[in-house]
């Protein structure tokens, strides 16, 4: 399966914050020997996110979704969860009794107890309504959850909170998907040669080594290597075994200088 990546917010357009959950994301399917197909960044806008959830919905990928669950004004993504799938929005159970367990400890910490008729607690309990149907995404920072929906997965913005999420989901809902250890990448620096002029070769292998990708990495001023390209390939180890032999006998026949290796 496919894997994709939402994130939501002005905050991350405008500047205002860096995007942490990408690299993270990356880091996360990469350590389970997979990878992030596709990544969207979305503003706080009522029609868009709705455009794109409802594109993450009919997909069938594995898609996370970051931001905008929350309750105020500015946080759209329940309900355009729900406006995508033509569902109505209601409180999830388990989701009020984790939401109202995290207030009963909040006021336990101000030494007060939980008022569950104040209008603050009615307004905290809307964070626990999904669209109707939704599973819940438990979340281990302070007990309020996110939701799912088929392959489609939300979270906080926080990335506190979604990472952790998220790395549950992949390990409890997709362990069956990992491929650590299946997958690899073999590559090499080579120096003065141009892509257009390697492309022969990397069709090449590709034709000749069926499931295995050429990749190819240029760069004009790598502070170590300088201008160079970092070519090489990727799949199976025991696929790689016979495919970058063939990459490094068939750059040859190139007035090419190689330089190291790289495993990965």
């Amino acid at each position: 399966m496919n894997f994709g990546l939402i994130i939501i917010g002005d905050e991350i357009l405008s500047g205002k914050r860096q995007d942490k959950h990408m690299p993270r994301v990356i880091e996360m399917l990469a350590a389970r020997g997979l990878m992030l197909s596709w990544v969207r960044y979305v503003g706080d806008h009522r029609e868009s996110i709705t455009a794109n959830l409802r594109d993450a919905f009919a997909s069938g990928d594995v898609v996370f979704s970051c931001g905008g669950i929350g309750a105020t004004p500015d946080d759209h993504t329940r309900q355009c969860a729900a406006a995508a799938l033509g569902r109505p929005l209601a409180l999830h159970p388990q989701a009020k009794l984790l939401i109202t367990e995290r207030a009963r400890e909040m006021a336990a910490q101000q030494g007060t107890a939980l008022d569950e008729d104040h209008p603050d607690m009615h307004r905290r309990l809307e964070m626990g309504e999904f669209p109707e149907g939704a599973d819940i995404v438990p979340n281990p920072f302070n007990k309020i959850p996110g939701f799912t929906v088929g392959e489609v997965h939300f979270v906080p913005g926080f990335p506190v909170m979604a990472h952790p999420m998220i790395e549950w989901l992949l390990d409890h809902r997709y362990g069956h998907l990992h491929r650590k250890n299946e997958w690899q990448e073999r590559s090499v620096i080579v120096y003065g040669s141009m892509e257009a002029t390697l492309t022969p070769l990397m069709e090449e292998i590709e034709a000749q080594f069926d499931g295995v990708k050429v990749f190819s990495l240029p760069s004009v001023d790598h502070p170590q290597h300088g201008r160079h390209i970092e070519l090489g390939v990727k799949g199976r180890p025991e696929q790689l075994d016979a495919a970058y032999p063939a990459l490094i006998q068939g750059l040859g026949r190139y007035p090419v200088q190689l330089g190291p290796e790289l495993v990965r």
